[in-house]
């Protein structure tokens, strides 16, 4: 049987994104499974399910805020997050994709990420991604010059496109074996499911849903009675 696979959908924006990204690749290596990387706009994905990014919401931004730094040191790791935030992470995203950075594509993610989530460079910006990637002997105008072209701009939004289609909704997402685990507290049952320990019955994924006893915005119309 061939290894299976993991589909990562993330974008810079997101700090949780990042910590998946660090544990994703060794569970990769660990099980021999390929990883493969697909860039999105967070944004994109709130609009199409009605949803808030957690920043919106200014008593989950200052829980975001306490979360990461606690789990960055539980880790072993820096956290000092981009200077500006949020920020425009389109450029970023385009150099991500397969079809701009090739074989470099792991690496440019590895670099984008700890630069802005542990060094605090400014992921907007650039001139300052250029500079990131050269670090590492990327050819970063070469890049730069790739993701000013319109087919480029519409890789990225066809990536979004799949994604939500794949019943993505929020980043970081992986599916594997057409199951889609959420954030970055799901390693724990990604590695059950590498390692074939994984206690789910998929039976129980075709239990049809309870019925529905009240409706939220029913009941936020009539009151509280």
């Amino acid at each position: 049987m061939p290894p299976k696979s993991i589909d990562f959908y993330f974008d810079y924006i997101s700090p949780y994104a990042y910590f998946a990204w660090r544990n994703l690749t060794a569970l990769a290596k660990q099980y021999d499974c390929p990883l493969y990387a697909h860039p999105v706009v967070f944004g994109k994905l709130l609009d199409k399910w009605g949803q808030l990014g957690p920043a919106e919401i200014p008593p989950k931004r200052k829980w975001l805020q306490q979360y990461c730094y606690r789990y960055a040191a539980i880790n072993g790791f820096e956290y000092n997050p981009p200077k500006f935030h949020p920020f425009n992470p389109l450029s970023a995203l385009r150099m991500s994709l397969k079809e701009v950075s090739g074989d470099d594509q792991h690496q440019v993610i590895d670099t984008i990420f700890a630069a802005g989530w542990s060094r605090g460079e400014d992921l907007g910006d650039l001139p300052t991604l250029i500079s990131l990637v050269e670090e590492r002997a990327i050819d970063g105008e070469h890049l730069s010059q790739q993701i000013a072209r319109p087919n480029v701009k519409q890789l990225l939004v066809n990536e979004t496109n799949m994604a939500i289609e794949l019943g993505v909704f929020g980043v970081p997402s992986m599916i594997i074996d057409g199951l889609l685990f959420w954030g970055n507290d799901q390693m724990a049952h990604i590695e059950l499911l590498l390692a074939g320990k994984d206690p789910l019955d998929s039976k129980q994924l075709d239990t049809p849903e309870r019925p529905r006893a009240i409706d939220r915005r029913a009941f936020k119309n009539r009151g509280q009675d």
